[in-house]
């Protein structure tokens, strides 16, 4: 039986920045389903990137749902804002902060689908007791704080685990995986039970983002 197609959530950190509204609408014609927002503070991660005045800029000029991934602590402070700004998920690092479910239930209660993301050194059962509370499980594949890593296959036993207990707890979440997503390491995360790719110059880094999508999806 042929698994359901991935979503595909192209990350604007790969884009050109100085045309950030033709890239979405680039994406958004080329089949992309959300739209990956990494947003770094420079001090949870070492980069930083655009906060929520970008995310507010955009917003009027796509209809992509907005998967917001917060490389930031303390994440708490700023939920309303990116809310406001317009995102349909926001993701919180389970290694940003002490409270992780009191940020989930602040992200529910603004109205938005809640996430976390899990570094490379954290265990799939640092989520076993949030599970009630998650739309979506973001798996770090590389480090975060850079674009352009290398896939790291030792994640791939996480996501099964992950997919696992996701579906022993009867619970519709969504597996994310992100960091190093191109062609060849797709297959294997979706193998794993990943079921959102996020991938930034595998797609804004080729010359036809249809085309890139499409290879993502299938392998090819």
């Amino acid at each position: 039986m042929s698994r359901p197609s991935p979503i595909i959530a192209p990350s604007l950190l790969a884009a050109d920045f100085g045309r950030l509204r033709e890239e979405v609408a680039a994406v958004e014609r080329a089949g992309a389903h959300w739209l990956h927002l990494d947003v770094m503070d420079g001090h949870f991660v070492p980069n930083i990137s655009f906060g929520a005045l970008v995310l507010n800029a955009l917003r009027p000029h796509t209809r992509l749902a907005f998967d917001v991934h917060l490389m930031i602590a303390p994440a708490d402070p700023y939920l309303a804002d990116f809310a406001k700004a317009g995102a349909d998920h926001i993701t919180v690092h389970a290694e940003a902060g002490p409270h992780l479910h009191r940020s989930l239930q602040t992200i529910r209660a603004l109205g938005l689908k809640a996430g976390v993301a899990i570094n490379p050194a954290t265990p799939a059962e640092a989520m076993r007791h949030v599970l009630d509370l998650i739309d979506i499980i973001n798996v770090m594949t590389v480090n975060p704080g850079f674009g352009g890593q290398s896939f790291l296959a030792g994640q791939l036993p996480k996501i099964a685990e992950l997919r696992r207990m996701v579906t022993e707890a009867g619970r519709d979440i969504r597996i994310e995986t992100d960091g190093g997503i191109d062609a060849a390491s797709a297959p294997r995360a979706l193998e794993a039970g990943a079921d959102v790719l996020i991938a930034g110059s595998a797609i804004f880094g080729k010359p036809d983002y249809a085309a890139a999508i499409a290879a993502l999806g299938t392998g090819d």
